[in-house]
């Protein structure tokens, strides 16, 4: 199965860091414009709506049009891990991993992780994923990463920005 990796530095405290990649807000703040997406709801872990914080069986019902191009395409994410969960505090490493219940792809699981370096964070993505139609699908999944590669860099640019003082 294929993989995406990227990896920045970002100079803001870890703490920072992962607060702000742990809500719905920091999504939206995150994605692309270009991926056009609408978030249609968001369940924490017992069902209520708009959880402040996105921990382990949170829900997000979305929908993207990247590039405003073709038919809307639904995706369910769950969290399915978080390290620490709920509001304990961060020390020297996080992470929380997202699993595509529907969507575009066959297989998604994105992992966020997140290591402490004095006042700066390391911020790793990564993402194993399969895509559609089958063996032609599994064919062409390692060039996926060509599409990818835009989308990451944009988050992690917009992650950079939003806690660079100096610019």
């Amino acid at each position: 199965m294929p993989t995406y990796r990227r990896e920045t530095r970002v100079p803001a405290p870890i703490a920072d860091v992962w607060a702000f990649h742990s809500t719905i807000d920091g999504l939206r703040a995150l994605t692309p414009d270009w991926m056009h997406l609408r978030i249609e709801s968001v369940e924490g872990p017992t069902g209520e709506p708009d959880p402040g914080t996105l921990v382990r069986g949170s829900r997000i019902h979305m929908s993207m049009r990247p590039f405003g191009i073709g038919p809307r395409q639904r995706w369910v994410s769950r969290i399915v891990d978080r390290d620490p969960d709920g509001n304990d505090p961060v020390e020297g490493s996080a992470s929380f991993v997202d699993d595509m219940l529907h969507g575009p792809f066959r297989r998604w699981r994105h992992t966020h992780s997140f290591y402490a370096d004095g006042d700066e964070t390391v911020l790793v993505d990564s993402v194993d994923y399969r895509l559609p139609f089958g063996p032609l699908g599994d064919a062409v999944g390692p060039l996926a990463t060509v599409g990818f590669a835009g989308m990451f860099r944009d988050r992690h640019r917009r992650t950079v920005s939003r806690f660079d003082e100096s610019g």
